[in-house]
């Protein structure tokens, strides 16, 4: 039997968009902009201006695909490692203060059943002349509750080393075993890590040609993958890029589920 034209060319958004799309709505309502760049870099911008020394393991091949030859500059190049590089080519081509997400592609030499060579991520970025570690947990709050679509939440920060932000923090968020969501404070019985933060460090202003005594700023980083699995209860990462029609039409979301704030994010 031959199905309608109509039925044969329907699709779906496969979650992953789908989660993009929602977090530039909600972090779109907070005064952020979209940054994009190129996913093939060059190390400086991937590594050394974020303050990766030289031996650092992740500039190792065995945790970063390069890319054969080097640029015009003389730079060796890599598929990037994070979003991070769209951060120091924001500073170095606009004018603080300066506000933005880079969503995308990232590339990490490792795969099992719970990481992929490629996955998606989203970071933020606020560079100001008083930003502070509570406008950062404020950012980060807000965040989880418009995403989770929950009234309230617990977050915890634990003290972590990351070479471009000092102090670094990773956040768990409080969540309920028996909804298997974010909660509040007296409902939340477990933690689950949700993303890495902390204030710019002043060397990375500095690699960017603004002056640390004046310009500050904080960041923040997760998987949009990883997100996608608890927001909507997937369970296996590996089935996300099998390219499976059935699954697809199971756990993708119609071309007009568009979220915005005032109708919730959620599908």
């Amino acid at each position: 039997m031959t199905l309608p034209v109509a039925a044969a060319l329907a699709g779906t958004v496969h979650p992953v968009s789908q989660v993009m799309d929602e977090l530039a709505e909600i972090f779109a309502d907070l005064g952020f902009a979209v940054a994009t760049g190129p996913e093939i870099e060059d190390d400086w911008h991937n590594f050394t201006a974020l303050n990766i020394p030289e031996h650092h393991p992740a500039r190792a091949m065995h945790d970063t695909f390069y890319v054969e030859g080097l640029d015009g500059e003389g730079r060796r190049r890599v598929l990037r490692t994070h979003t991070s590089p769209v951060q120091i080519r924001t500073m170095m081509g606009g004018e603080p203060p300066l506000r933005i997400i880079a969503p995308g592609r990232v590339y990490r030499s490792d795969s099992d059943a719970t990481h992929t060579p490629m996955f998606h991520q989203i970071e933020g970025l606020v560079i100001d002349k008083d930003t502070t570690m509570a406008q950062l947990r404020w950012t980060l709050e807000t965040f989880i509750k418009a995403f989770f679509e929950v009234d309230d939440v617990v977050l915890r920060f634990r003290p972590s080393y990351f070479p471009f932000t000092e102090p670094s923090v990773e956040v768990d968020v409080g969540y309920s075993s028996k909804t298997g969501r974010p909660a509040a404070a007296g409902e939340a019985d477990k933690w689950l890590e949700v993303l890495g933060a902390g204030m710019v460090h002043p060397r990375v202003i500095a690699a960017c040609g603004l002056d640390p005594e004046v310009w500050q700023g904080f960041a923040f980083g997760t998987g949009v993958d990883r997100l996608a699995m608890l927001k909507y209860g997937l369970t296996d990462l590996r089935a996300f890029f099998d390219g499976d029609l059935r699954w697809l039409k199971h756990h993708g979301f119609s071309a007009f589920d568009v979220p915005t704030i005032a109708g919730g994010v959620g599908a």
